[in-house]
């Protein structure tokens, strides 16, 4: 960055924090480069006046992916003929005064999505010719809505790492640098997003998903409180798409900004219209707060089972100081706080016990043969994910009943505070590493190697309790890769934390496009 100001508006100061270089983005962004990267929100309004077409935009974003995808291998299914009908068909609407949440707007759908005529195979090369004959509930809620959807964006193997790598598909890179991971499992849509490839998308969170991609490639995410959006058709092939209460995941918006997240949210949210939808509908209710000022934020920024890197250290820090900047009350220790250890290892049983569920007989028998060799006092979180994997059901019901008591100290956490701020991972995106053995992998944290997995126990800060959390850019590492943090708020209440992100977007910055 050479100079402080642009046509896009002031840029601020490189911030020095804990000797680590916090390069900060743009002030206001929207706007700042052509259709591409503008947001969804501001589309809307341009579609409405009449100043552009969805017919442009989506040529115009098929272009962009024709032109750059080759690089970066984010859009791992093409659907750009039915986009184009799509888009004149949005465009008649539009003629006829009709007024829809994303009429017109180009987006794409991770690949896990089920949308019919389209292969549905979560990276598993033997399901390579699954087709789906029905869209996923998320997909038609789209539609409905008005969007284009564009196309499918990659993911890993089974959506089981933190990479999005796979036989069928390639390997995904960061647009901020092609030798590092744009995360996983949603790390197609978190790239597509950063290289103006649509304006949203929509992927899913059971250790990240959503947030550690965002994180990586420096846009926004939300994972909504559990059950808040409808999963049916995001399920692994050849599965039936049936409308089942997930335990863990979520399904959830991308964009690159925060109010796109409320505006994609809102039409993701409610129950399946199979199941609970019958009964009711949902009503979330408003943000606690519309000013800076009146929020009241925990600031945690260490963990005991991982450390936090000096780069995403400096994140942190530096939303913890414009939130204090603002006059929000901030505070870095609570005594309400539930124990993260314990949280970390309930996390973990959870993870692990439903990954092996469908396990062959004999290799569920040599994993319960290596937890009984296990020291009893072995605490480690490699030993509680093992022991995970041979749960029985009275271990899964003990375990549940821990994990309400967890639920019951975060709602007396938040009647002290309104939100939460923590880091997504301990490391802005790493390089590469395909090692089939995920347990010989390591993450280097300044130097130190780590078990690859640990690093999961920020993420699930929010997901054992069921919590809704945003992912927003923060600043540059040294490397200039983007660096985010998560606002984790009150179950249900996912608009405190979105208004939030909204408010330090004003106050830091948000998105900025890579260089």
């Amino acid at each position: 960055m050479s100079d402080f100001s642009d046509e896009s508006g002031p840029f601020e100061l490189p911030v020095v924090r804990n000797s680590i270089l916090c390069l900060a983005r743009p002030a206001n962004t929207v706007g700042f480069m052509e259709w591409n990267y503008v947001s969804a929100e501001e589309l809307s309004v341009a579609l409405r006046a009449g100043e552009v077409t969805s017919v442009e935009l989506t040529d115009d974003a098929i272009a962009r992916i024709e032109g750059e995808d080759k690089a970066i291998n984010a859009i791992c299914v093409r659907d750009f003929d039915r986009a184009r009908a799509a888009a004149i068909r949005a465009d008649q609407a539009l003629a006829g005064g009709e007024d829809r949440p994303l009429l017109g707007i180009p987006v794409t759908v991770k690949e896990s999505y089920d949308v019919a005529g389209l292969p549905t195979t979560w990276g598993m090369p033997e399901q390579r010719g699954y087709v789906p004959t029905e869209d996923a509930v998320q997909v038609s809620r789209l539609v409905g809505a008005g969007a284009v959807v564009l196309g499918k964006t990659n993911v890993p193997v089974g959506l089981q790492d933190i990479q999005s790598f796979n036989e069928i598909y390639g390997t995904t890179n960061n647009p901020w640098d092609h030798g590092r991971t744009s995360g996983g499992s949603s790390g197609g849509s978190a790239a597509a997003l950063a290289s103006g490839f649509g304006a949203l998308s929509i992927g899913s969170d059971l250790a990240g998903s959503l947030r550690t991609p965002a994180h990586f490639c420096g846009i926004y995410a939300h994972k909504p409180t559990v059950g808040l959006a409808a999963t049916r058709g995001m399920v692994a092939p050849p599965a039936p798409a049936l409308p089942v209460d997930l335990d863990l995941a979520v399904v959830g918006p991308m964009a690159r900004t925060a109010r796109d997240l409320s505006l994609l949210l809102d039409v993701m949210a409610g129950p399946d219209p199979l199941t609970h939808g019958m009964a009711y509908n949902v009503t979330l209710p408003p943000a606690r707060h519309e000013r800076l000022s009146d929020f009241r934020v925990l600031v945690l920024d260490e963990h005991p089972f991982i450390p936090t890197g000096s780069a995403v250290r400096a994140g942190v820090n530096r939303v913890a100081e414009a939130l204090v900047d603002g006059g929000a009350r901030v505070e870095r220790h609570s005594s309400l706080l539930p124990d993260l250890a314990e949280a970390a290892l309930l996390y973990m049983q959870f993870l692990f016990s439903g990954s092996v569920a469908r396990f062959p007989v004999e290799a569920y028998a040599e994993l319960q043969t290596r937890a009984a060799a296990l020291g009893a006092d072995d605490r480690t979180l490699a030993a509680a994910q093992l022991r995970a994997m041979v749960f029985t059901h009275r271990d899964w019901i003990e375990a549940n009943n821990r994990r309400e008591l967890h639920r019951h100290g975060w709602r007396q956490l938040f009647a002290e505070f309104d939100v939460v701020v923590c880091p997504i991972t301990p490391t802005p995106a790493f390089p590469h590493d395909h090692n089939p053995d995920v347990l010989e992998r390591r993450l280097d944290i300044d130097g130190v190697p780590y078990p690859y997995f640990d690093q999961l126990v920020w993420a699930g800060v929010a997901t054992m309790p069921g919590l809704p959390a945003t992912a927003i850019p923060t600043c540059r590492s040294p490397e200039a890769l983007p660096v985010g943090v998560q606002l984790i708020g009150p179950m249900f209440e996912d608009r405190t934390p979105l208004r939030l992100a909204e408010l330090l977007e004003e106050k830091i910055g948000g998105f900025e496009a890579p260089k």
